[in-house]
Order: structure tokens, then sequence, then C-alpha cells
């Protein structure tokens, strides 16, 4: 069957590797590699030299570049070597990704914070590859342009690869995935086994203001849409955004938009809300 599909989709899949692995093509491949990093170590040829590559380490391949793979012993905690490396790999080609990946730098290899929703595209892809009775090139074709735009916003909003910005995008990342929760400081800091007081200090040295600042513009941004877009009563909107109580929502949002909840909804729907754009 012919596809429309602006990019497409030759092989995905997941591999993970006990035993010693190793993979050469001097002339490299006809098509993209976007390799991803979740367990164990590998080395790499990246940018003419073997390099390690930890779990998180995401790998994007141009064609004609030679690769070499090489997943042997390494040495882990306990001190005992032993093989452990698991990826995704998804080779792909089409005229869209030469658009995009020419439309900037691509670093051969980055370090990406794993998380549910990022390796889920991937997992998503190699679902969708396998297929059988009602595989979609275009669906396939969509999940790959949604993960290339994914890194891309991962590597605009992250530029640094430190490891004091990586601490910080780490906890930026676990306000935004779990801001309609309850939690505090102690939790964020928790979640990169670091103290609250170097968790505060990492997060404004990195962002240029405070975990709790952006816990609420974060919870702010979620309540404005909904105030907009859904029939919800103003008491739910603020429970559903995080907000301990109606009261604290109240005075944090008058403070940001400048007028209370009710008002901005009001507003809004004279004003039609397709029209309220983003502050």
């Amino acid at each position: 069957m012919t596809s429309d599909a602006p990019c497409t989709i030759l092989t995905a899949g997941f591999s993970f590797h006990r035993k010693p692995f190793q993979m050469s093509e001097a002339e490299g491949f006809p098509h993209y590699l976007i390799r991803l990093q979740t367990e164990g170590c590998c080395s790499a040829l990246i940018d003419g030299a073997i390099t390690r590559v930890e779990s998180g380490g995401l790998m994007l391949i141009a064609p004609g570049v030679p690769y070499n793979l090489i997943i042997d012993k390494e040495h882990y905690p306990l001190g005992e070597p032993r093989v452990e490396s698991g990826d995704y790999h998804i080779f792909c080609r089409g005229e869209w990704l030469d658009r995009w990946w020419n439309s900037r730098h691509r670093a051969s290899l980055m370090h990406i914070p794993l998380n549910d929703a990022f390796v889920g595209l991937f997992r998503q892809l190699v679902l969708e590859q396998r297929r059988l009775s009602d595989f979609s090139p275009e669906i396939s074709s969509c999940y790959l342009q949604i993960l290339c735009m994914e890194i891309d916003r991962i590597t605009l909003d992250r530029p640094s690869v430190s490891p004091r910005g990586y601490l910080a995008y780490r906890m930026k990342q676990f306000v935004e995935e779990n801001a309609a929760l309850l939690f505090r400081l102690e939790d964020v800091a928790a979640h990169v086994d670091i103290s609250v007081s170097r968790a505060v200090h990492l997060f404004k040295e990195e962002f240029g203001t405070t975990i709790v600042k952006y816990v609420n513009e974060v919870r702010l941004e979620m309540a404005r849409e909904r105030i907009v877009y859904s029939p919800m009563p103003l008491e739910h909107i603020a429970e559903t955004c995080g907000f301990m109580n109606y009261t604290y929502f109240h005075r944090q949002f008058r403070k940001r938009y400048g007028m209370s909840p009710k008002q901005f909804r009001t507003l809004s729907r004279e004003k039609d809300a397709p029209a309220l754009i983003r502050p």
C-alpha cells in the first residue's frame, strides 16, 4: 500500500543485551538512526571517538556517518563486571526528517532525563510497528514527528548538559508532571536525591526563579485553561490544579492576572475563549 506519510520508519525496536555485542558500519547507514539508552551502558563511535553512553544517552546518527556500537563487560557498583544494556532504536528516512535534521546543528550524543512521557514515545512507535492487521504508516509517521519535535523542545529548554543543569531540569520536569498533585519541596529534592537547600539553589541558578514560584506558575496556567475552556466550578478547578484551598488559589490568581477567577471567566466568555492567549 502506498503511503503519503512525510517520513518512514524502517524498523523500530527495543533490545536488551546480557552478552557482549558489537555492530560496525564503516560507511554508515543509508538512513537516520535515533537510539535511546534506557538501561545499563554501552560504548559507541561519537564524532570519531569511542564514547561511553549511559542510561539517558540519546544518539542521533545521520546517513553515511560511520557507526560502531560496543556492548561489553562493565564494572558496576558491587564491583563485579557484567553486561547490561537496554535501548530503543529507530531507523527512519524521509523528506520531513531531512528538513528537521538540517534545521539546526544536531549533536550526535546528548543526555536526556528519562521519564515516562519521553520513553513512552519510543514505546508507542515500537508497538505501532508491530501491528499486523491495522498498521498505519501515517500514524507511525506522526509519532516520529512528535518524537523529533520533543527532542527539539528538550534541547531548547535545557541547553546545558552539565550535572548541575541536569539535576535542575529533572526537578523542573518533576514539577510539571506532578503539578496537579500536592507535594512538598522535600519531594522535589528527593526526586533527584539532594538536600532541599541544594535543590532550591540549583533551581534558582538554572531557571532564575524559585521552585515555589514555578509550581504556582504551572498550576495557575492549568487553572487559566480550565476556567476558559471547561464548565467546572471554580472551587473544583482550584482543587484539581493542586491548590490546597480556594482562598489561596483566589489570591494567587488575582495577583497573576489582575482579576478574580470569576471575573476572568466572565470576561473570557464575553470576548470568546479563542481570543485569549497565553500571557
